[in-house]
């Protein structure tokens, strides 16, 4: 499989915990996913994902979870038309075996870098990193959960049906402790030290739901936000990295505004 590329254009989105909702939320946020889908389709925009595009996602040998088959259906043509789909797992979603892989994504679990020749992009989901050279360390529940060990252990105690209802029960009671002032804090200032002492000029991640852009003088950092609910996301292309907002009433991408 070809790497993920930046022609023409890239689409970066995060946070869009699929499964995480009532029904009729899932529906409408599966819903917006396919138009947009649709809409980089007809412009040539490729997408990447960093993470939690669902909600939970627990694949064992034979069974991968009832979620999202419309969304990974139009992801898998949209794959073989413009190139594989980069999907860097998150904290709610990285417990995969092969099928994302067959539908056409990218996987990676921690992070990729995208190089322009003249941007160097770190793309990452935002929960830490497992090489401690980069200093953003996972919390120790996030680390026992991607353990190979607990994953065997959790796939041979629980069956399938078993085994993700109670991760669907686990993701909504912890997906609120994503968010929070301290780690928004910690990320900004992880990333302020990425951007200055290494050769990235652009850092994009998602995780803690805030979105927003800190410009420097040495780079760019973005907090991507959520799909489910701020419809924010980056756009890379020959103008640059822009944070903007999917607006499915208009069927367009607008410039989202915020605070440095």
């Amino acid at each position: 499989m070809n790497s993920p590329s930046l022609q023409p254009s890239v689409l970066f989105v995060s946070d869009a915990h699929l499964g995480g909702f009532s029904n009729k939320e899932n529906e409408r946020i599966e819903s917006e996913f396919i138009q947009l889908i649709n809409y980089c389709d007809r412009n040539e925009i490729r997408l990447a994902i960093l993470g939690d595009l669902f909600d939970y996602w627990m694949e064992y040998p034979n069974f991968v979870p009832n979620i999202g088959k419309n969304l990974l259906d139009r992801f898998e043509a949209f794959n073989q038309k413009l190139g594989p789909t980069l999907f860097i797992t998150g904290n709610h979603d990285n417990w995969t075996l092969g099928h994302l892989r067959k539908r056409g994504f990218y996987i990676e679990h921690n992070e990729y870098v995208f190089d322009s020749g003249k941007d160097k992009i770190m793309t990452l989901h935002g929960d830490g990193l497992a090489d401690p050279s980069y200093e953003l360390i996972r919390p120790l529940m996030h680390r026992i959960l991607r353990h190979d060990y607990f994953i065997k252990c959790y796939r041979s105690l629980l069956p399938p049906k078993r085994g993700i209802k109670l991760m669907k029960y686990f993701s909504r009671l912890t997906r609120k402790f994503d968010e929070g002032a301290q780690k928004v804090k910690k990320l900004d200032q992880w990333c302020r030290n990425q951007l200055k002492n290494t050769d990235r000029n652009i850092i994009l991640c998602g995780h803690d739901h805030i979105p927003r852009r800190k410009q420097f003088a040495f780079g760019t950092y973005i907090n991507l936000g959520t799909f489910y609910h701020h419809r924010t996301m980056a756009l890379y292309n020959k103008d640059g990295i822009s944070l903007v907002c999917w607006k499915p009433e208009m069927q367009s991408l607008n410039q989202f505004e915020t605070t440095d």
